[in-house]
């Protein structure tokens, strides 16, 4: 089994982020992510559809779209959908509303599930292959991707649709966490050869980084230097 695999340039959404160059000011620790609930406008989608959508959904539907459109990939290719939080803010306000008025909605329910998102995402842009979602424990994204990239490694495809997001974690949350997690989404390619209609990197399984700020750092450095 082979152990090297090629990763496309990415996709990224990011508050305070608007270009290509911003973003490669901040791996390069010269500019910052923006700790607000900024979200894609998603003009390109139907407003109904847009209206009761997520930070995270519609940073997810961002990314997965803009790949799409500039990549002009297979839409029968399957989808890895990473996330350590999920719909953490929905999560929060369904729990507030058990604990407070004793009873849930059931659309609110259908929009906080884990795989809301990437779900979100494949009926804004009519992919229909299906997708897999990973939520790797104590926030290690190495476990994450190696999950995906094993299907490549196996031979079972030859590429896939990455794709991780993480929104703002609600205000309520700030006595238990640690460290400062910006939200973030990006997709990306994951493919056993090179990747033609775009800019594509070598990897080998060492190379992933445990962090994912540090992983998409080091993607943004090797795929525009």
């Amino acid at each position: 089994m082979q152990n090297s695999f090629y990763i496309s340039e990415p996709f990224l959404f990011a508050p305070g982020l608007d270009s290509t160059d911003d973003w490669k000011l901040w791996a390069q620790n010269k500019k910052e992510i923006s700790i607000e609930k900024t979200a894609p406008a998603l003009s390109y989608t139907d407003p109904l559809f847009r209206r009761r959508l997520s930070q995270l959904s519609r940073m997810t539907v961002d990314v997965v779209h803009n790949l799409l459109e500039s990549t002009k990939i297979d839409s029968n290719t399957k989808i890895v959908f990473v996330s350590f939080r999920g719909e953490i803010d929905r999560e929060f306000k369904i729990n507030k509303s058990i604990i407070e008025d004793e009873m849930i909605l059931p659309a609110g329910f259908s929009l906080s599930v884990f795989n809301a998102p990437i779900a979100l995402a494949t009926i804004a842009c009519g992919l229909k292959a299906g997708y897999n979602c990973i939520f790797p424990s104590y926030d290690n994204f190495r476990d994450g991707l190696l999950c995906a990239v094993s299907s490549v490694l196996s031979e079972n495809l030859d590429k896939l649709i990455f794709v991780y997001g993480d929104e703002m974690i609600p205000a309520e949350y700030e006595k238990v966490v640690t460290e400062t997690k910006p939200p973030v989404a990006f997709s990306v390619i994951i493919s056993k050869d090179k990747i033609q209609n775009t800019n594509s990197v070598k990897y080998e399984l060492e190379d992933i980084c445990q962090n994912v700020y540090d992983f998409i750092r080091l993607h943004i450095n090797k795929c525009y230097n």
